[in-house]
């Protein structure tokens, strides 16, 4: 390795020479001149490499956060939704496929639902945000359904997607 190195260090100092004879040759004045073009490519180079991509990053980060923090608070209240309704207790129901038709006009005039033994999937295309935390709040306590899985996307304040709820069957504690 220190072959290498002593070749290259030779190398570097014979490319380096015909630039160390012009230079010892520049007036004092050519020299600041060299000086203050170098330290001006130095600042630029400092410049688009370190901090014009922090200053656009802080940028962003100002106009992003209290879109994120919204965005946030929009999420702890699903959250909050979501616990109230699962620490309901889940009831037999008479009925549970009756209710679950009967509230699934608050979903929109476009939502769907099929049964499959004790689970029923609600398909959603373009429901808003308030009917479908009614149409929750509804199954749990009315159809005394629970949601299996979620399969949601929101577009422009609407949801779309699907809904596998476990429908309680008549006989369940």
């Amino acid at each position: 390795m220190s072959g290498r190195s002593d070749s290259f260090a030779a190398g570097l100092r014979s490319a380096l020479a015909p630039l160390q004879t012009r230079w010892a040759q520049s007036s004092p004045r050519e020299q600041r001149w060299v000086r203050g073009a170098l330290a001006l490519l130095l600042l630029a180079l400092v410049w688009w490499v370190a901090l014009r991509p922090a200053i656009a990053t802080l940028r962003t980060a100002q106009i992003q956060g209290p879109l994120l923090r919204a965005q946030l608070q929009d999420m702890l209240q699903l959250q909050s939704l979501a616990q109230s309704l699962q620490a309901q207790p889940a009831a037999a129901s008479a009925d549970g496929k009756g209710a679950l038709e009967g509230a699934l006009p608050l979903l929109g005039t476009n939502a769907r639902m099929q049964f499959a033994g004790d689970r029923a999937t609600v398909t959603l295309d373009g429901s808003s945000a308030d009917g479908l935390a009614q149409w929750l709040a509804q199954t749990r306590l009315n159809a005394h359904a629970r949601p299996l899985e979620l399969h949601l996307t929101q577009n422009q304040g609407l949801w779309k997607g699907s809904i596998v709820l476990q429908v309680a069957s008549p006989t369940a504690p």
